[in-house]
């Protein structure tokens, strides 16, 4: 058996580039999608999210991939039993059978582990593609049903034996899926006290786009330090939404110029301004890459693309010589609806098909470089998880790092802002309030 799962996975590889758990959760979710594109073909009423409960905390699971309808609300009902990141594996953690997430707790937090109780939770367009069976982290090491969520903020509730933070502290953490909850289990070295004078719902946005962020800076060799190079214009694409606001923000403070900021709509242009960038492009009105061309005439040193297929051949193009294009997302090649129907499905597949392949020798010839990451390494690296944070929290506490666009939902209305961050509208970040937020 084990050799025919073996050569199974090899041959998924061979022809997907993915493990047959990942590439058998994909086609579930194909049918799922469809299913649920049928639902509403045929006018079947579902419901959008069943969260009509009041009295114990509860976490936010998706059921199997599809639409709004596959939300649905599980009571945490004893103090033992929480919600948990992937990366957590002490001995004592009791995973539930029926859901990865979820875990019994019977001798308490394990050592350098807190139970916090959540106020505040941000929404990432990765959920989304949670959501959507999608996300291959997701997949391979949760399964569905799953708890989506990274950026937590709220109160230490219990701590295990040599835990860095206190019952009482006020936190801001990271968690690798499982925040969509009111109670949760972190790791101590992924939280971090809420800097003065930031809200609850401020720092609950913070830790996943800021950490994209400077990593994305790090892979473009702009941080720790600048380059030797005179070329230190960088292209944000994407630069109202969440990564892209910090990235503005980020290349100012380190000393970077022009800092060019690409908006999608004329509303975004005022909002990019304020966060420094240098020159703003609304794509909408003019021909982008006229206008990054005569920003930066010499070439980008770095530009920062999550739009997938619709930019990366051109963002490469406007390189200069010794810049890197940093990859981190596909934004372009995923619809704008709640769900995905048969049509998204094959315009995701055109979209792969027409994805740029860089040629390594073209890549030494011309000095340029191609980088690409998503959040969940950030599983295994402690140390660099905290490094990133430091670096982020000194940045707030002077003033040069802000969240000043956040939108808030309740934790009842989780569909809106799913629907708010895929249409592709929404300026900075979204954060939905649990029933903790007053407290």
């Amino acid at each position: 058996m084990s050799r025919l799962t073996s050569r199974l996975d090899d041959l998924c590889v061979a022809l997907t580039g993915q493990d047959a758990v990942v590439v058998y959760h994909q086609l579930q979710a194909i049918a799922a999608n469809v299913i649920s594109w049928l639902l509403v073909l045929l006018r079947v009423r579902v419901p959008a999210l069943r969260l009509g409960r009041k009295g114990a905390d509860s976490a936010v699971l998706v059921l199997s991939p599809g639409g709004f309808e596959r939300f649905a609300l599980e009571p945490l009902p004893v103090e033992s039993v929480v919600t948990v990141g992937y990366n957590v594996t002490a001995p004592t953690v009791e995973r539930l059978p029926t859901c990865n997430s979820l875990a019994r707790l019977p001798d308490g937090p394990p050592p350098g582990h807190a139970i916090v109780r959540i106020k505040a939770f941000s929404v990432n367009y990765a959920d989304v593609t949670i959501r959507w069976g999608l996300y291959e982290s997701a997949i391979k090491y949760v399964g569905y049903p799953i708890c989506p969520g990274f950026d937590l903020a709220g109160v230490v509730e219990r701590v295990g034996p040599g835990a860095s933070v206190q019952e009482g502290d006020t936190v801001v953490g990271i968690t690798f899926f499982g925040a969509y909850s009111e109670r949760v289990l972190v790791p101590c070295h992924q939280l971090f006290a809420v800097p003065k004078g930031m809200s609850i719902a401020q720092a609950a946005a913070l830790p996943s786009v800021s950490g994209t962020a400077l990593h994305a800076l790090a892979l473009a060799g702009l941080w720790p330090s600048l380059p030797a190079s005179r070329n230190r214009a960088v292209l944000v694409h994407s630069a109202a939404g969440g990564v892209g606001s910090m990235l503005v923000q980020m290349a100012k403070a380190i000393g970077c110029h022009p800092i060019v900021a690409v908006v999608g709509a004329s509303h975004k242009v005022a909002a990019c301004e304020a966060l420094g960038a240098t020159a703003v492009i609304d794509k909408s009105k003019e021909d982008l890459w006229s206008a990054a061309s005569k920003a930066a005439p010499g070439g980008y040193c770095a530009i920062f693309d999550a739009n997938g297929v619709q930019t990366l051949a051109r963002s490469y193009s406007a390189l200069a010589q010794t810049g890197t294009l940093v990859i981190y997302g596909f934004h372009t090649n995923l619809p704008t609806s709640s769900m995905l129907n048969p049509l998204a499905w094959a315009r995701m597949l055109v979209g792969i098909l027409r994805m740029p392949r860089f040629d390594p020798m073209d890549l030494v010839l011309s000095s340029k470089s191609v980088a690409g990451f998503n959040l969940s390494f950030f599983a295994d690296e402690t140390r660099m998880v905290g490094r990133y944070f430091e670096q982020i929290l000194a940045w707030v506490e002077d003033g040069s790092l802000a969240l000043s666009n956040v939108t808030t939902f309740p934790m009842d209305e989780l569909p809106r802002a799913h629907d708010a961050i895929q249409s592709g509208q929404s300026i900075g970040k979204l954060v939905c309030l649990t029933r903790h937020a007053g407290d």
